[in-house]
């Protein structure tokens, strides 16, 4: 990637596409997402090639419970079985991973797996990666809010970094730039508080498909943005490489 001279230090993706992708080659929605999960592993090593400081990927959402019960189940299987083999790999590159959202409504068979990736990285110093699994904005906003209540927090003493240190994404730097393949152009509730002034990048490229180049493509575009803030002078708050 070497015509890119700025990198954000944190990109959130909404892997969008895998059922589509499937319906296109004639194969179930569930085998879209073993793609999808497959998928994962070179878009996530190239990020922590490049020197990506924080990735959090949009692994299911609080809203994607009203899908058919066979397809939820079929992807909950799937992640069961994948979680502690990538959690291995991503261990050996000194990648940390946290668990983005609620275990509430997971089965035991999926939070064991969650909890010993957790705990597997937790002494890694690499790339932190966020799996934003039965996440959605919104409830985490509405449960930092009863843990600042329940916490006795004054009034008067919260603020935005208090505030930030009662979301899940507490040890992450805001996020500089979102990717969503698939299409569609919305944030489906996705890390609302953090990416507040992210960069977003939509592409039509469903996410199975989604490899090396289109990232390249993504962090090229976002290299080419002027961040300002609300400002009128840009602010450089990404890393910076050379060429």
């Amino acid at each position: 990637m070497e015509n890119i001279t700025s990198f954000p230090r944190h990109v959130a993706i909404i892997m969008d596409g895998n059922g589509r992708w499937a319906e296109k080659r004639g194969l179930s929605r569930i085998e879209g997402h073993r793609a999808g999960v497959r998928n994962m592993r070179p878009v996530i090593k190239s990020l922590n090639n490049n020197g990506i400081e924080y990735v959090t990927i949009y692994a299911f959402s609080t809203e994607n419970w009203n899908r058919p019960e066979d397809e939820v189940s079929g992807l909950f299987h799937l992640l069961e079985g994948v979680i502690g083999k990538e959690a291995r790999a991503l261990h050996k590159n000194g990648v940390r991973i946290l668990h983005i959202g609620s275990l509430d409504g997971l089965s035991k068979g999926l939070q064991r797996p969650i909890k010993r990736a957790v705990s597997l990285t937790s002494g890694n110093k690499g790339m932190i990666l966020g799996v934003a699994l039965n996440y959605g904005g919104r409830e985490e906003i509405l449960n930092a809010v009863r843990n600042l209540m329940s916490g006795n927090v004054s009034p008067e003493d919260i603020d935005e970094k208090t505030f930030g240190e009662y979301l899940y994404t507490a040890e992450f730097a805001d996020v500089d730039l979102v990717i969503r393949t698939g299409g569609e152009i919305r944030t489906s509730n996705f890390l609302i508080w953090q990416a507040a002034y992210s960069e977003y990048y939509f592409t039509p490229v469903l996410w199975p498909d989604f490899n090396e180049e289109e990232l390249e493509k993504a962090l090229l575009a976002y290299s080419h943005r002027q961040r300002r803030f609300g400002g009128l002078q840009s602010k450089a708050t990404c890393s910076e490489k050379e060429s």
